[in-house]
């Protein structure tokens, strides 16, 4: 190898090792300035810091409550209704069964569910149905405009389909919700992962709160 062709190595050595450098810099100040980088789903879009808000609904007792009185602690948030027939009560027990396996490792999980029905969905009713699923779910509902106002925090997506008064369904998105005191929003869960899953992610979410 003549000198020109060990220089012209020795600079692409020195400008890779320079730019590797400059790349395990850039992850660990990146991910260090984000406390909860190492829980990220691969999903969690950049947007996703906008999801989440203030609401208030009303719950079983005809008590108006906040956000902030609701998410006391780790909490997952499902926006359905009573009279699904089919996916809500999965995605409910599921998160359920999440909390169960949580507590049983010393973490306590809130479980929230908020009706996207309020003309059928009383607060009693949201409250009674959430209660059937699991005893420490709390179901709440309210007007329209309210529960519209809660979803629009989220970006959840819901219209009623049918015209039957009493057996129309409703078209909704089915994601839960991570959220907890300070942060309105930390993950969600699609109807695909199971109880193990949810449970493992929040469980890092609440080691890095």
């Amino acid at each position: 190898m003549d000198r020109t062709v060990a220089r012209l190595a020795a600079g692409l050595l020195g400008l890779g090792l320079l730019l590797g450098g400059g790349y395990v810099y850039w992850m660990r100040t990146s991910q260090g300035a984000d406390q909860f980088a190492g829980c990220r789903g691969g999903a969690v879009a950049s947007g996703g810091a906008t999801l989440g808000g203030p609401f208030a609904l009303t719950n079983g007792a005809g008590a108006r409550v906040t956000d902030a009185e609701v998410i006391a602690g780790p909490t997952l948030i499902y926006f359905g209704y009573s009279y699904c027939p089919d996916v809500c009560p999965l995605d409910l027990a599921r998160n359920a069964a999440a909390a169960d396996l949580l507590a049983e490792q010393g973490t306590d999980l809130g479980l929230l569910f908020i009706s996207i029905d309020p003309e059928r969905d009383t607060p009693e009713v949201a409250s009674e149905y959430a209660a059937y699923i699991h005893p420490l779910m709390v179901g709440l509902s309210g007007s329209p405009e309210d529960v519209a106002a809660a979803a629009g925090a989220y970006r959840v997506y819901f219209r009623k389909a049918g015209d039957e008064p009493e057996t129309y369904l409703m078209d909704h998105s089915t994601f839960s919700y991570l959220a907890a005191p300070g942060h309105p929003f930390l993950e969600f869960y699609s109807s695909d992962r199971t109880p193990e899953q949810v449970a493992e992610s929040v469980a890092c979410y609440v080691a890095a709160l």
